[in-house]
């Protein structure tokens, strides 16, 4: 049953989405719409695109903003002394990035390439802080989404640690397709190379394409005339099975 827990939250994820009281009032009070909030005028924040496999910023860049994710995909990556990359996470819309330079971080420990074209909202370090102070709503969601992040890095490592590269497969799958989030799942996932996902999941790219393979057989996934892939519901019988 533990196991099962563990797995099960695994797969959520805290979306930044409306926060709605459930106590009852005698006036229905709008709620907060962080998405509305960051997109307003006042924020002192620029909108930037980039097309797919574009860099947004690079490891060792200074810290200097918050990024929010409108549209599209990011990859956060590391290398280390000998070159060898590691891809620490993808993140998709309504997701942040940056947020190091909140906690003192003077320059960027990952550097950010895009998987798909994206629009973000690059918000300076200064402006963001002084929105945190002014506005509690915001600040309360925006720490909820952080605790969230915390949460899903302890679960990556779990799942890196004790998990076959199958489950985790399955389970990078479900993340990239929103499953566990509020809202529906995407239909189709980003255009993600088996590379990208052989080098998430630390396996080989053969590995991938047999994994793949197998869930197409089972039902899990579909491909479309375009080779984008489609997740079933389905597949969480892989996570979830012992």
């Amino acid at each position: 049953m533990l196991l099962l827990t563990m797995l099960l939250s695994s797969i959520r994820r805290v979306s930044v989405e409306p926060y709605r009281s459930t106590r009852k009032t005698k006036s229905r009070i709008p709620a907060f719409d962080v998405k509305s909030f960051l997109e307003s005028n006042g924020l002192g924040r620029k909108v930037s695109t980039f097309g797919a496999k574009e860099t947004v910023f690079v490891q060792g860049n200074p810290a200097t903003s918050v990024i929010y994710i409108q549209e599209g995909g990011v990859k956060l990556s590391v290398v280390n002394e000998s070159g060898k990359e590691a891809v620490v996470t993808i993140l998709g819309p309504g997701d942040f990035f940056g947020e190091g330079c909140l906690a003192g971080q003077s320059v960027c420990v990952a550097t950010a390439t895009t998987i798909t074209p994206t629009t973000v909202l690059v918000i300076a370090k200064d402006k963001m802080i002084q929105v945190l102070h002014n506005e509690s709503e915001f600040s309360d969601r925006f720490i909820a989404y952080m605790l969230a992040r915390n949460l899903r890095v302890e679960e990556d490592l779990i799942d890196q640690l004790f998990n076959s590269s199958e489950k985790r497969l399955a389970r990078t799958l479900l993340l990239l397709a929103r499953y566990g989030t509020q809202g529906k799942p995407e239909k189709v996932l980003p255009r993600v190379s088996q590379e990208l996902l052989a080098e998430m999941i630390g396996t080989t790219r053969s590995r991938v394409n047999f994994f793949l393979n197998k869930f197409r057989k089972l039902g899990f996934i579909q491909y479309d005339n375009n080779r984008e892939i489609h997740v079933d519901q389905s597949l969480l019988n892989v996570v979830l099975h012992e």
